[in-house]
C-alpha cells in the first residue's frame, strides 16, 4: 500500500515505539489516529503533528473503547487501512520467590494488555477493513503487532511478559490465514532492547550492559528503527504471516 494514501491507527502512540511510529508514518503522508490510555501524552503527540492526526483516549483491553476509536477513525478520515499494535506493559516477577508464588493478578494484567489487547484491536480493525473496497491489487488493510524477543528468549522473571508476547507470535500466522480471503495482511515485529520508556527507568549501568550484549550494532535500538520497519511492512505486499526479529542479532541470556 502507498503510505501517503493510508489512514492508520496506532495504539500506545503516546510514547516509545508507538509515538515514533505515528510520527514517522505521518511524515510519509499518512493520516494517523493516535490511541493511548495516557491522555496528556496522546494529546501532545497529536498537537505536535497537527493536520492529518487526531488523538482518541483508547484502552486496548476494552471492547467498547477500541470499537469507538476505530469508528471515529473512519468517520474522521474516511477509511482504516492500517492498525499498529504498540500498547504494552511489563513486570519482573519469578514463578516462585521469597515472597511466595507469582501473583496471579500480575500475570493476568500483563496478558490482558499485551495479548488480549492486541487481539482486540486486530479483530475489530479487521472487521472494518473487510467491509472496505480493495485497492488495485486486492488489498484492504495491514495489521502489525508488537511482540518481543522475550517470546523466544524469555529471561528469569519474565514468565508473564514472555507468555503474553509468545501468544502474539503464535497468533500471527493463523490470523494472516484467516484474513487472507479479505486481502488483509498480518505481521508481527519482535524488538530486542530498545530505548523506550520501559528501559528509561533503569540505572545507566544497566542500560549500558544491555546495549553491550547486542552483537551489532552494540547499542539500544532506536524507536525510529522500529517505525521504519513498520513502514516497510505496510508498503511491501509480500510480507504476511511472519514474525521479524529486530534485535541486532541479540539472543538474551537467562538473566
Amino acid at each position: 500500500m502507498q503510505i501517503s494514501a493510508m489512514t492508520i491507527f496506532v495504539s500506545g502512540a503516546g510514547s516509545g515505539l508507538g509515538r515514533a511510529t505515528a510520527l514517522y508514518l505521518h511524515s510519509l503522508g499518512a493520516q494517523v489516529m493516535i490511541g493511548d490510555i495516557n491522555e496528556a501524552a496522546g494529546t501532545a503527540v497529536a498537537a505536535a503533528l497537527g493536520e492529518r492526526a487526531h488523538f482518541v483516549h483508547t484502552d486496548v483491553t476494552d471492547e467498547v473503547s477500541v470499537q469507538q476509536t476505530l469508528e471515529q477513525t473512519v468517520t474522521r478520515f474516511g477509511a482504516l487501512h492500517g492498525a499498529i499494535n504498540c500498547a504494552g506493559i511489563g513486570a519482573a516477577e519469578r514463578v516462585v520467590s521469597k515472597r511466595g508464588a507469582h501473583a496471579l493478578t500480575t500475570f493476568h494484567r500483563i496478558v490482558q494488555v499485551n495479548l488480549i489487547g492486541s487481539f482486540n484491536v486486530l479483530r475489530l480493525a479487521a472487521a472494518i477493513m473487510a467491509q472496505q473496497p480493495p485497492n488495485a491489487t486486492g488489498e484492504r488493510g495491514v495489521i502489525v503487532n508488537t511482540a518481543s524477543i522475550a517470546a523466544f528468549d524469555g529471561q528469569i522473571g519474565q514468565v508473564a511478559y514472555a507468555a503474553s508476547k509468545g501468544g502474539i507470535v503464535a497468533l500471527t500466522l493463523p490470523a494472516a490465514r484467516d484474513l487472507a480471503q479479505f486481502g488483509i495482511r498480518v505481521m508481527t515485529i519482535a524488538p530486542g532492547v530498545f530505548d523506550t520508556p520501559l528501559l528509561a527507568g533503569l540505572p545507566e549501568a544497566a542500560r549500558t550492559a544491555l546495549a553491550a550484549d547486542v552483537p551489532f550494532p552494540a547499542r539500544l535500538g532506536q524507536p525510529e528503527e522500529y517505525a521504519a520497519l513498520v513502514a516497510h511492512i505496510l508498503a511491501n505486499p509480500m510480507l504476511n504471516g511472519e514474525v521479524i526479529r529486530l534485535d541486532g542479532a541479540l539472543r538474551m541470556p537467562p538473566r
